[in-house]
């Protein structure tokens, strides 16, 4: 399993985002692997938002319709972030107060791949390895 963070979602969306051609690159090469996806509701918020900011209407449309099929053809996993995800969320955002740029989606984020037992993580955000919970940058 690969968690999808936002900057991926949003890199591979955005063709002006600087994350676009590794995004896409990487998302070819971890599509023929036939993994499985996992995401948050809360990361698809992020992206949702962010995503009709930055691209026109019909765009975003398109990509979010994507989501949403692979969501249904079984291919992604959205996770909820649960009461016990969010005090464990709250717990780790304790727990590094020394990162106070980490955003409350990500500690959500470490939270369920903890919960799910996931390391492999597909975004261009450092803060995953930052913490030293054991996940992998997908490169």
């Amino acid at each position: 399993m690969i968690f999808i963070d936002t900057w991926a979602w949003l890199g591979m969306a955005d063709k002006n985002d600087s994350y676009h051609q590794k995004a896409t690159a990487l998302y070819r090469r971890l599509k023929s692997e036939a993994v499985q996806y996992v995401t948050s509701d809360y990361v698809l918020d992020e992206v949702i938002t962010a995503l009709f900011r930055a691209v026109p209407f019909e765009q975003a449309v398109r990509f979010i319709e994507a989501i949403v099929k692979l969501r249904d053809g079984n291919k992604l996993i959205i996770e909820p972030v649960t009461p016990i995800i969010f005090d464990d969320a709250w717990t780790l955002r304790k727990k590094y107060q020394d990162k106070p740029v980490i955003s409350s989606t990500d500690f959500t984020s470490f939270s369920i791949m903890r919960k799910l037992n996931i390391s492999r993580v597909f975004t261009g955000d450092v803060h995953f390895e930052s913490v030293n919970l054991g996940f992998v940058l997908e490169k």
